[in-house]
């Protein structure tokens, strides 16, 4: 794993966030006096900051000892070597550097709004796969679903994990702009900023009407989000929160 580290705080480095995630970035997190960007490969960046390297190995495998599973509404996520004696539906995801695996609260409450609005045959748009959760969430709920994400390391990592859990997905590389709609769903568990910055093409996923699910939104950013989306004809349909995280689902007008 890689790390670009910028001084300053989330507030300070706000117009570098939708470029970052633009570039690669899979996620940021704010330090003391800096925010750390993280990219699975090193690249050049038009930025003020200097790059880190995290070891992998060592990172991983403390990763997956820990590793414990998770209920997400209807879902358990587990692990390949994970036994479970619930009633829940299961998901098992790979581990790795992609992102996304039902712990962190942003995937839960997504996988949650999933389950509560995705019908059989539905179209659906994961857009940041990452793992693929979401998507393989929505193919086991009976939509036809597409993951895309822009790191070409994760769609061989989520094509895997649709094959462990036997459900057919179509994993693709490129970003919102390849995406070739009309879809019925899009769930994106992506950064604040990168969601306002991404605010009036979402808007292009759907044909008439749409369900449109938005993660990974601090609650000190949700208002920067809930103006974008609405100045780009969504209204909000739902809101759900885990500690300092919230999910916000909107219908397309």
């Amino acid at each position: 794993m890689h790390v670009f580290r910028l001084r300053g705080d989330f507030e300070t480095v706000d117009i570098y966030s939708a470029a970052l995630f633009d570039l690669g970035a899979r996620g940021l997190e704010e330090k003391p006096g800096e925010v750390w960007a993280y990219f699975p490969e090193r690249r050049e960046l038009p930025f003020p900051g200097e790059w880190l390297e995290l070891p992998d190995t060592d990172w991983l495998e403390a990763y997956k000892r820990d590793l414990k599973p998770v209920v997400a509404g209807p879902f358990v996520v587990l692990a390949p070597w994970h036994e479970w004696g619930g009633e829940e539906q299961r998901i098992i995801i790979e581990p790795g550097m992609a992102f996304g695996t039902g712990h962190h609260e942003t995937t839960r409450m997504a996988l949650e709004a999933l389950a509560e609005r995705v019908e059989p045959d539905m179209r659906v748009l994961d857009l940041g796969t990452g793992s693929g959760i979401l998507a393989i969430g929505a193919a086991m709920l009976g939509a036809q679903a597409v993951g895309i994400d822009i790191d070409p390391a994760v769609i061989p990592q989520a094509s895997e994990n649709a094959k462990l859990n036997q459900v057919k997905v179509s994993f693709e590389l490129g970003s919102l702009d390849d995406v070739e709609g009309p879809f019925d769903l899009a769930v994106a568990n992506l950064y604040a900023e990168l969601h306002a910055y991404f605010a009036p093409k979402y808007r292009g996923l759907f044909g008439i009407c749409g369900t449109l699910v938005l993660s990974g939104i601090l609650v000190e950013r949700e208002a920067l989000v809930r103006e974008a989306l609405e100045a780009s004809a969504f209204a909000l349909l739902a809101r759900r929160q885990e500690g300092e995280w919230v999910c916000l689902i909107y219908a397309a007008r």
